[in-house]
């Protein structure tokens, strides 16, 4: 075993191999030179330093990119503003006004005794509009378009549910709309039957606040003195309360001392602010729907029974028809590019003539130092272009540069190994 160990000889390196399978792809990895940084490039509107240098009237032109910079920063902030105002338009209060009344054809009877006669039948319609400058739009019978189309009717409501008669229509008594599954605007609804006796219908119109509102409990609007409004409208409000009153602790400005009537409202004599959002949450409710009657007249003049109710809702501003131009108008950014590239072109044509200039004015203040060093860096690059700039064939060329003291051990070294090349498996 101990001869074993004295004969085995250590695990060498392994030499580099021009397999490609023995190298380590980890290796090969760390020994790839890294690719040479391009040099970094002016952007191409911007005119570079040595030509700034030679046009001092290029000093207004920078001038103008740094303006135009501001300016681009400006837009594109308003236009962010804008697209944000699109999505979330801001709203004002405004009054809603719901028309509902109901038609009616084929109810005189006399048409029963025809085979091919319609049947009677009645039709109940929904319409709303917002009133402008406090002005009806109902002119002489006839409803007027509205002028907002943006303000439609059943973006106003989440649901609506209107009741028929069971005992007159016990299949379909109850029609059903909601705004989750028909998101497209709608300026009104209609309800057609068939039918030849009056009822009553009972409509429940379920109000869609952005954002929701909430009716407070008794408790806390005697507090706010508010009944409904938004969450973060009733937030505020407790905080004003308690800023009005002078409740905030003095020691620990994160909790307020509850006076007797939020002592009656939170049960407690001192909270933290943090917890108002959560208790808050148990004095809100839902705001109940609009119930309206309508009774489906079948006699007199149609339409019959026109009744008007006001809502008060919150309607998004109209966006003005220069925001809608300013974020559709595309032909000015088409103008727009067509100028920068016209920008760049010329100043390519000026830095070309900027190295034609330094070129020409190098020469014409020294000819000959100009042309020794053009065929000297011309002639460096023909060298590194052969793959060794330390190669001197002038030299090589000459006997004296076989007559230096390397060269005895060089030819030595050169036969040794050439003698034990060609020594064969049985020499000696």
């Amino acid at each position: 075993m101990s001869v074993k160990r004295a004969n085995q000889k250590p695990p060498s390196r392994p030499a580099a191999s021009s397999n490609p399978s023995n190298v380590s792809p980890l290796k090969t990895l760390e020994l790839t030179p890294a690719a040479s940084r391009k040099k970094r490039k002016l952007p191409e509107r911007q005119i570079p330093d040595k030509v700034a240098s030679l046009l001092p009237e290029s000093a207004l032109y920078t001038q103008l990119l740094e303006f135009e910079e501001r300016v681009d920063a400006i837009l594109a902030r308003k236009k962010i503003e804008i697209q944000d105002a699109v999505k979330n338009p801001p709203r004002v209060q405004k009054t809603l006004r719901i028309y509902v009344f109901n038609t009616f054809a084929n109810q005189t009877g006399v048409t029963a005794e025809k085979k091919d006669a319609e049947p009677p039948s009645w039709s109940l319609k929904i319409i709303g509009r917002i009133l402008e400058d406090g002005k009806d739009p109902m002119v002489g019978g006839m409803m007027q378009k509205p002028s907002t189309p943006q303000h439609g009717f059943s973006s106003f409501f989440k649901k609506i549910t209107i009741y028929l008669d069971q005992n007159l229509y016990p299949d379909n008594h109850v029609i059903l709309w909601e705004s989750s599954r028909a998101p497209a605007l709608h300026e009104g609804f209609e309800v057609r039957r068939r039918g030849d006796k009056e009822f009553s219908a009972i409509i429940r119109l379920e109000m869609n606040y952005v954002p929701e509102r909430f009716k407070l409990s008794p408790a806390l609007s005697e507090v706010l003195e508010l009944e409904v409004d938004t969450r973060p409208r009733i937030l505020a409000a407790i905080w004003f309360y308690i800023k009005a009153k002078k409740l905030q602790s003095p020691s620990d400005p994160s909790f307020f001392i509850c006076n007797p009537p939020l002592q009656k409202l939170f049960g407690v004599e001192k909270m933290k602010f943090a917890m108002v959002p959560e208790m808050i949450s148990q004095f809100l409710a839902p705001i109940q729907p609009i119930h309206l009657e309508h009774t489906i007249k079948l006699s007199g003049n149609s339409p019959a029974g026109t009744t008007c109710y006001d809502v008060l809702v919150d309607a998004p501003l109209p966006l003005g028809r220069e925001m809608s131009a300013y974020l559709a108008n595309t032909e000015r950014h088409k103008e727009i590019d067509a100028c920068d590239e016209l920008i760049s072109s010329s100043i390519k044509k000026i830095q070309e003539h900027r190295r034609r200039r330094a070129f020409f004015l190098g020469f014409s203040q020294s000819p000959a130092e100009f042309i020794n060093a053009m065929i000297a860096s011309q002639s460096r690059d023909l060298k590194l272009a052969a793959g060794d700039a330390n190669h001197n064939a002038d030299k090589e060329q000459r006997s004296e540069f076989y007559d230096q003291p390397w060269v005895e051990d060089a030819v030595i070294r050169y036969l040794n190994r050439k003698s034990a090349g060609n020594e064969g498996p049985g020499g000696s």
